[in-house]
Formats: structure tokens, sequence, C-alpha cells
């Protein structure tokens, strides 16, 4: 039975080791698996992989519900495909939703009593516990649900106030992002042109796009970028 945790961040700026240190502490011998990813899908290369090799009795230790999905709907349809496949989910700030504390509530929420199901009465009590057994397990799965919703609301209030904050920054005289129209000039881009112009064929080098992409390298979209800036800059000449 293998442990794994699971510590994702949404841009490269923020910082994973917090989370890397608190499974750490509570779980120092948890396989770490990483994931840099922007977005709130549960559609990632790192936790697919490790959805794919998990297997039953294993364990996946999570920072906080958020790190597994900010979004709701998914968010629960993962947690029960993988508890459904005997899978541990550990949230450190939110034990409560554990997968074993979920797995003990039903166990004892959960009414039996013996009834003679060949009587109209035996048959009326155990439709009756059934019902009752089927609301516990309900009401057990809404406790997830609302974790896994509050966590969908702590990101929908935060793009909340940044699209707030960047209002009234505006409302204020201030520039928010680049100004329309000039080139954003970066350490790295005046690297990569020089590196264009001094190699590309289209400057008098002897290379090709493909394998100045590997000698710079820059994404497609990128390098073309470049280029055709500096292009543009021949052409002002």
């Amino acid at each position: 039975m293998a442990m794994y945790g699971y510590v994702r961040i949404s841009t490269r700026k923020q910082s994973i080791e917090r989370q890397i240190r608190n499974i750490r502490a509570a779980y120092p011998e948890a396989t770490i698996i990483e994931e840099v990813y922007t977005g709130t899908s549960l559609n990632r290369k790192e936790w697919n992989k490790l959805q794919n090799k998990l297997k039953g009795g294993d364990t996946v230790v999570f920072d906080s519900v958020s790190r597994m999905s900010r979004t709701a709907d998914e968010g629960v349809e993962a947690y029960f495909e993988l508890y459904g496949r005997g899978i541990s989910l550990i949230f450190l700030k939110e034990p409560t939703i554990n997968t074993a504390v979920y797995a003990e509530a039903l166990q004892n929420r959960t009414l039996t009593i013996s009834q003679d199901s060949s009587t109209s009465e035996g048959r009326l009590i155990q439709s009756i516990i059934s019902a009752l057994n089927d609301y516990q397990r309900e009401l057990a799965a809404a406790q997830i649900r609302i974790a896994f919703d509050q966590a969908e609301k702590e990101v929908e209030d935060l793009h909340q106030r940044t699209r707030e904050g960047i209002q009234t920054a505006r409302a204020h005289g201030k520039q928010i992002g680049a100004v329309p129209g000039k080139k954003l000039t970066t350490k790295k881009s005046v690297e990569a042109k020089a590196v264009i112009l001094k190699h590309s064929r289209d400057f008098g080098g002897g290379l090709d796009d493909g394998e100045l992409m590997k000698l710079a390298g820059l994404a497609r979209n990128t390098y073309y970028k470049y280029k055709r800036e500096l292009k543009e800059e021949s052409a002002e000449e």
C-alpha cells in the first residue's frame, strides 16, 4: 500500500514548499507529487498519472480540499470515484471529510434490524430502515459536497476581489498590464532576439526555424513573435 502527497500551485510564481512541508510533517513517508497548473479543472498531467497508478489500499494526502479541486462538481465526482476504488483520501485542513471519517459515519449510522420479510409488517419496517439508511448516506455525502462548494466559492471570491482591485486601480489612473501598442522588453527577449539575429537564415545566419527554437529554448509562438518583431524593427530602420 503506497502513500502519496499531492501538492499543486496555480502558477510558477507561487511557492509549493508550504504544502510539501505540511504533508511531510504529518506523513513523512509520503511520496510527494508536484503539479504546477493554472485553472480549476481536474484535467492535470501529474494528477491524471497518479490516478492511473493508484491501487486499492493506497492513500493520497492533500494539504487542503482546494488542492484536489476547486470545482465542486468535479471534486465530488473524483472523491467518490476514488473512494469506490478503495483509495483513502486525507485532507489536512478538512479532516472531517477524510474517507476514513466518511466510511465510519456510514457504518455508525446504518441501521440493521432483523425482520421477517414475508409479512407486510416486516416489509414495511425494512423499507423504512432502507429509507433511513439512504438518508444517512446522503447526509454524509452532503458534508463532503459542502467542503468542495466552499473551496470553489473561495476561488470565485478571489477572482472577484482581483477584478475589483484592478477596477479601483484604473479609476485612480494606474496602468494595469502592458501599455497597448508598446512592446514588452525583458532580459529573456533581448537575449533570445540576439540569438535569432545571429543564427537565423532570415538574417544571414545558417540555422532554420526548428533548429533555432531548440537553440534559444523558445516555444513556437514566442519564437515567431520575436522574429516578427525583429523584422518590424529592421523595416523601421
